[in-house]
């Protein structure tokens, strides 16, 4: 695949590098292997940058996949189809934005492999550390015990948590609120009730989407706006209400406090229908 000028690829690299341990994720100077379940299979997707360039590669335990169907899931995974260069045409003049614009060219939001794994990583990440977040990631991925051939362990598909209990979470580190969440997700969505990747596939309007993801228990505004970034790749939800935005609002303000979530959704408000692109370039910046 042809890579734009512009594309970021240690923005990329840090996404999928956040455990140390690389457990599920292997990092190694410019290229990326992902444990991930292919149609319940074990699999390894490689991802290997170079200038102006990407190579993916997909090694499946089980029937050889489809190229046709590993390109538009590297796309995603890379951000390729973004509307980065619509954002920067829109507000490259706006007192604030301009310049964060100017700074981070280019910024792409790096996808997860599935909405479940968006939805499900979410509901891990609810109002703790992003530390705390990622033990606990590593911890319900070594529960489940899937591997590829290649030792590389595959993050748990919604089939796969399905047939796990409350307890066994508990002992991965999940809430008891948290751990009956995801098993509801995981078993909607093992069932067909929650179609997440019909919604992906079929371009479901977001708001479709949120309608239906709030009807369930556990699942809050943030849980719902970060899923529809990290796992559909929409670019509009609001997520005024994550700490680390607010933060680095105030810092971009200037302000002496962190604005209010409320304060940060009025700002947030005027970039839609990329609200949330916005979002992501507060985080990075």
């Amino acid at each position: 695949m042809q890579l734009p000028a512009d594309f970021r690829p240690a923005d990329f690299l840090a996404f999928h590098g956040r455990d140390a341990r690389q457990v599920a994720e292997r990092v190694t100077g410019s290229r990326i292997e992902k444990g991930i379940l292919w149609h319940g299979h074990p699999a390894r997707l490689t991802l290997d940058l170079s200038p102006g360039r990407a190579e993916a590669r997909l090694d499946v335990d089980g029937p050889a996949p489809d190229p046709a169907e590993v390109t538009p899931l590297a796309r995603h995974l890379l951000g390729l189809d973004q509307p980065v260069a619509e954002l920067a045409a829109a507000h490259r003049d706006h007192p604030q934005l301009g310049p964060l614009l100017a700074r981070l060219p280019g910024l792409r939001v790096p996808q997860a492999a599935t909405p479940f794994e968006a939805l499900s990583w979410a509901i891990t990440g609810q109002q703790i550390s992003l530390a705390a977040a990622v033990s606990i990631r590593r911890r319900l991925i070594e529960t489940t015990n899937l591997h590829h051939s290649s030792g590389l362990a595959c993050y748990p598909d919604a089939a796969t948590l399905a047939r796990l209990d409350e307890p066994t979470l508990r002992t991965a580190g999940y809430s008891a609120t948290k751990a009956a969440t995801l098993l509801e997700v995981a078993r909607r969505t093992a069932d067909g009730r929650l179609p997440l990747d019909h919604w992906l596939h079929t371009r479901t309007p977001a708001a479709e989407i949120h309608a239906t993801l709030a009807q369930l228990r556990g699942i809050g505004p943030w849980t719902i706006d970060y899923t529809l970034l990290r796992g559909f790749a929409q670019m509009d939800g609001s997520l005024h209400g994550d700490v680390a935005v607010r933060r680095k609002l105030q810092a971009l303000l200037g302000h002496d406090t962190p604005p209010t979530p409320k304060e940060t959704q009025a700002w947030l408000a005027q970039f839609a229908p990329w609200r949330a692109l916005v979002a992501a370039m507060l985080w990075a910046s």
